[in-house]
């Protein structure tokens, strides 16, 4: 059973009558009241969730951008990536719809307040738990910042559910306030040989069971925003049907993405895209000059303005 406190409590009590795309999201912006009471959640319990963000038009919109990636490509190749998922990287390369996804005015807003207008794009995948998926290793979407915890806010991950996340299927699994802490060994949590094992554990076994640990469930079209230093995984999937998200993850503007997106989207596509989009591939300057290409804004290659 999912825990929901603070904004998503705000949400509900606030949107009873109906109104709640309006508060949780607009057209162009989050409203600074939600935007504060988001920070704060994030600040307090490391997530949030936010209902209804996307319509199903929208809904249905990403997934069929997806559908043929996920139809012919290939299930993860450990037990971090999973090995009955499929995980379609580079997804800004595959379809330039996906440029509205990352910048969309709600996970964007929350993502540059944390972390500044400068910050970037530091992965974008969709993961597809197919049935049969065992729990995923306990894990930070921060880890490769050789920092130890707890710490500033180095990252933002969003998750967007295209398909309802439920206690059977996969839901995403967190623990409330694990940005707090300073452990980072306990049962189920990462190790260097999950990125090579290619075993396919059992589904029904939770070596990583956690007393604390909530199940995320949404519906279709919800977002989770989380700090990038919270503790998560992927659950197991027990049900008889696949559980999609895509995930854009932001970083700070002097932080390394975890996908090399100058190399992942060409150029020459990169140059049809929004301006917002091409700052966040890494076409842009964190200051004072943190970015620069012989010298110049980055941007100049792209003979753009």
């Amino acid at each position: 059973m999912m825990r929901i406190r603070g904004i998503n409590e705000l949400a509900r009590s606030r949107c009873n009558d109906g109104k709640r795309r309006n508060l949780v999201a607009s057209a162009n912006s989050i409203e600074p009241e939600h935007l504060a009471a988001c920070c704060d959640e994030l600040d307090r319990e490391g997530f949030v969730v936010l209902p209804d963000v996307l319509s199903e038009v929208e809904v249905a919109r990403y997934r069929e951008a997806l559908a043929p990636w996920i139809s012919t490509g290939p299930k993860g190749r450990n037990t971090f990536e999973g090995r009955q998922t499929h995980r379609v990287y580079g997804l800004l390369a595959k379809d330039s719809r996906f440029g509205d996804l990352i910048t969309h005015p709600v996970a964007l807003g929350i993502a540059e307040a944390l972390l500044g207008r400068s910050c970037l794009l530091s992965a974008c995948l969709a993961i597809d738990l197919q049935p049969g998926e065992s729990h995923q290793p306990w894990h930070t979407d921060d880890s490769h910042i050789s920092v130890s915890p707890p710490h500033e806010v180095f990252g933002v991950s969003a998750f967007w559910a295209l398909d309802d996340t439920t206690e059977d299927n996969g839901a995403t699994e967190v623990l409330p306030q694990s940005h707090r802490w300073a452990a980072t060994d306990f049962p189920g949590v990462i190790k260097d040989q999950d990125f090579t094992d290619q075993s396919a554990p059992d589904a029904t076994e939770d070596p990583g069971y956690h007393p604390e640990a909530v199940k995320v469930t949404m519906k279709a079209g919800s977002l989770m925003i989380a700090r990038g230093d919270l503790w998560h995984r992927g659950g197991a999937n027990l049900s008889g049907n696949s559980r999609l998200i895509v995930t854009p993850q932001y970083c700070a503007g002097w932080a390394r993405p975890l996908e090399t997106m100058l190399l992942v989207v060409p150029p020459e596509l990169v140059s049809t895209m929004a301006p917002r989009v091409r700052e966040l591939l890494g076409y842009s300057i964190h200051q004072p000059f943190m970015g620069y290409v012989d010298g110049m804004h980055p941007a100049r290659l792209l003979g753009v303005e």
